[in-house]
């Protein structure tokens, strides 16, 4: 499975959002630090979901990367979060 949908999988999973777009920008990063032949190591994610009502923007952003859990994360470089409700 591609990053890029395990992503998804797994923020659909924890927080059943309203709005999710998962979108691999590593091309962007070609030559750049972190960056691998294939791609999938630089992702744009905006999700939307009342599961974040009431949260900081930090504790909204902890709970994904949670979710997202400690190994996916090692394997991404880079993570752009847009979080709402």
């Amino acid at each position: 499975m591609r990053v890029e949908d395990e992503i998804k999988h797994s923020l659909q999973g924890a927080f059943n959002p309203s709005e999710l777009s998962v979108i691999d920008e590593s091309e962007r990063h070609r030559g750049h630090a972190g960056y691998r032949e294939g791609g999938q190591t630089h992702f744009r994610v905006r999700i939307r979901s009342q599961a974040f009502c009431g949260q900081s923007r930090l504790a909204r952003q902890r709970a994904v990367h949670e979710a997202l859990g400690a190994q996916m994360l090692a394997n991404i470089h880079a993570l752009t979060l847009d979080i709402d409700t």
